[in-house]
């Protein structure tokens, strides 16, 4: 009996070894050079510097203001009377006033300024509705984000509530512009349609019609100070066109 036992105990541990001896050769063994496990939540380590020694800026030490961007050569090279191709005649009023804009402003791009301006009007409009002040506070100068946010409190006294759908945005079309005193103006038309409707606290509606298209024709105006480190335009003046 001790016999068979002992003929058993050796074919395991052959057994063992043989499987220990595969596992080495597929797996490999440890070095303690493995990577970690990967987490697709962890925050990625930020970069080290790479300027050929072991100098690491330190956080309080001053540093040098950074140099302005330049100004892409394929835009500088753009004559304005091109930039103006579908948007305004260069002899026209607009046209000369698009210029003096182009020359405070030589990154100014009045067809891309026009797709920007689309998104804001959508943006600002639908924050409104919504009552969302933070998003109206980047977008707004700061006497319009007064009114438009004392309009909101009104509302929000009454109970009031406004259902805004944005269906289209028709025409976009640049109306004036102008450079003064250091501030580039720009003024957009836009014919939009809309769904609209405002409802009072018990949810009945009081105003517009929440079935209905209609046709709104807004002129906006946008302003920034020429050269600033700030990009954003912000809206300073509203005005509904019949």
């Amino acid at each position: 009996m001790n016999d068979f036992l002992d003929i058993y105990t050796i074919v395991f541990i052959a057994l063992a070894i043989f499987v220990i001896l595969r596992l080495k050769s597929v797996l490999g063994e440890r070095t303690g050079n493995e990577r970690p496990p990967f987490d697709p939540f962890q925050r990625p380590m930020p970069p080290k510097p790479d300027d050929g020694g072991n100098v690491v800026p330190l956080p309080t030490a001053a540093r040098p203001a950074p140099a302005p961007a330049p100004i892409p050569a394929a835009v500088a090279a753009e004559a304005p009377a091109d930039k103006l191709k579908g948007i305004a005649e260069p002899s026209s009023e607009l046209g000369t006033n698009l210029i003096r804009v182009m020359d405070a402003e030589p990154l100014f791009e009045p067809k891309s300024f026009l797709m920007g301006a689309r998104a804001a009007y959508e943006m600002i409009v639908l924050a409104f509705a919504r009552g969302d002040r933070r998003s109206l506070k980047d977008l707004l100068s700061k006497d319009v984000f007064e009114g438009f946010s004392a309009a909101i409190s009104e509302r929000e006294a009454r109970g009031e509530k406004v259902e805004t759908t944005f269906v289209s945005i028709d025409k976009s079309d640049l109306t004036d512009a102008s450079f003064k005193g250091g501030t580039v103006s720009v003024t957009v038309r836009f014919v939009s349609k809309m769904i609209t409707a405002t409802r009072d606290a018990a949810g009945a509606v009081i105003d517009g019609n929440p079935e209905k298209i209609v046709d709104l024709v807004d002129v906006w105006t946008f302003s920034r100070e020429a050269g600033a480190r700030d990009p954003n335009w912000r809206l300073v003046s509203t005005q509904s066109d019949a």
